[in-house]
C-alpha cells in the first residue's frame, strides 16, 4: 500500500512529465510556418542568433506562451466549479460563464463604449466590460443555486439554464448590429489566438499568475469542502465565504481568457478530468488541470495552425470539435453510472 509521500511524488511526477510535454509542443509550434524550421534554428533565434530571430520570438512566442498560460487558466478555472459543483460537467463554458463574459463584450462594442483616439472600442474597455459581466453571470448563477440550500447539481442546472438565455441574447446583438461590429464579434467569439503579440500576453500572463496564486493559497480548503460540507464545517471551513472567493478567482481566470481571446470552449470541461484521470488522482486537483489546460490548448493552437495551412483556423473551431467528441463521451458514462 503507497504512502501519502509516495503518491504526492507520483502525482508531482506526473504533472512534470505534462508539463514538458505541453513545453515539447510549443517548441514545436516555434517551428511551425510556411516551412519546418529546423530544431537548431529555433533555438538559436531564442538566443537570439540566426536569421529567424523576428519570425520566432516576436511572432511565433508570444502566440505559443499565450496559448499556455491561457489554457493553464482554462484548466484552472475548470478545475474551480467542478470541484464547487462535485459534477464533471460543471464547467464554465457549461454554465454560462463564457456567454456572460461575451455579452459585456459585445455590449462595449455595439454599444460604442471606450472609443479610443482612433476611432475604435479599445481593448482595454472589451476585457473590462467582459470581465464585469462574466463576474455578474457567475454571481447571478451562484445566488440562484444558494436558494433552499447550495447545491452543485443545481447550480449546473440553473448554470445551462443561464447559458442559453444569454446565448440567445447575444445572437439578438449580433443581428441587430451594424454590418462591421457584427462580423468583428463574430470572428471573436469564434476564440483565437492569431496575431498575438507581446503586448496581448503581458497582462493576461499576469492576471492569471495573481489568480493562480489565490487558487494555490486556497486550494487546500477547497480539497476539505470537496469532501462534504459536514466534513469541511468540523474542519473550521467557512463555507459560503469560501464558496464565494472560489467563484471570483474561477471567473476571473475564465473571464481574463475570454477577454482578451474570445469565448474558448471545452478546454475548462475536459482539461481537469483529463488531467485527474493522467494523475490517477481521487479529486480534481488544481496543478494537474492548469498543466492539462495548457497542454490541450497548445496543442489544438498548433492542430489550428496546421489544418488549413497558410490561412489558420481559430483555435475555438479545433477545441469545440474535439470537446463535442468528450462532452458526449462523458455523458454516456455518466448514463451508464
Amino acid at each position: 500500500m503507497s504512502t501519502p509521500a509516495a503518491e504526492l511524488r507520483r502525482y508531482l511526477a506526473a504533472c512534470g512529465v505534462i508539463l514538458v510535454t505541453a513545453l515539447a509542443v510549443g517548441f514545436v509550434a516555434l517551428a511551425h510556418g510556411p516551412t519546418w524550421s529546423p530544431p537548431g534554428e529555433v533555438l538559436s533565434a531564442l538566443v537570439g542568433r540566426g536569421d529567424k530571430v523576428l519570425v520566432i520570438t516576436q511572432w511565433r512566442l508570444p502566440q505559443v506562451v499565450a496559448a499556455l498560460v491561457l489554457g493553464a487558466a482554462l484548466g484552472l478555472a475548470g478545475a474551480v466549479f467542478q470541484n464547487l459543483t462535485r459534477n464533471p460537467l460543471g464547467s464554465p463554458d457549461i454554465i454560462g460563464l463564457d456567454a456572460g463574459a461575451w455579452t459585456g463584450a459585445l455590449l462595449v462594442l455595439t454599444l460604442g463604449v471606450g472609443i479610443g483616439a482612433t476611432g475604435q472600442v479599445s481593448s482595454a474597455a472589451v476585457a473590462v466590460g467582459a470581465v464585469a459581466a462574466g463576474v455578474a453571470t457567475a454571481l447571478t448563477v451562484y445566488l440562484l443555486s444558494r436558494r433552499q440550500g447550495f447545491s452543485g447539481l443545481r447550480l449546473v442546472v440553473i448554470g445551462i439554464a443561464v447559458n442559453a438565455m444569454l446565448t440567445a441574447f447575444n445572437q439578438w446583438v449580433v443581428m441587430r448590429a451594424e454590418l462591421d461590429v457584427a462580423i468583428a464579434a463574430t470572428a471573436w467569439s469564434a476564440g483565437s489566438l492569431n496575431g498575438f503579440g507581446w503586448d496581448d500576453v503581458v497582462m493576461p500572463c499576469a492576471v492569471v499568475g495573481l489568480l493562480a496564486l489565490g487558487l494555490g493559497l486556497a486550494s487546500r480548503t477547497m480539497h476539505q469542502a470537496a469532501l462534504g460540507d459536514e466534513v469541511a464545517v468540523t474542519t473550521g471551513v467557512r463555507l459560503g465565504a469560501h464558496r464565494l472567493v472560489l467563484v471570483l478567482l474561477g471567473v476571473g481566470c475564465t473571464a481574463t481568457v475570454t477577454a482578451v481571446a474570445g469565448p474558448i470552449v471545452f478546454v475548462a470541461l475536459a482539461a481537469p478530468q483529463i488531467g485527474r484521470r493522467l494523475t490517477r488522482s481521487a479529486g480534481v486537483p488544481l496543478l494537474a488541470a492548469g498543466v492539462t489546460g495548457a497542454l490541450v490548448l497548445v496543442a489544438s493552437d498548433l492542430l489550428a495552425q496546421t489544418l488549413t495551412r497558410p490561412v489558420p483556423l481559430p483555435v475555438g473551431v479545433v477545441t469545440t470539435a474535439v470537446g463535442g467528441l468528450y462532452l458526449t463521451w462523458l455523458l454516456v458514462k455518466e448514463v451508464k453510472r
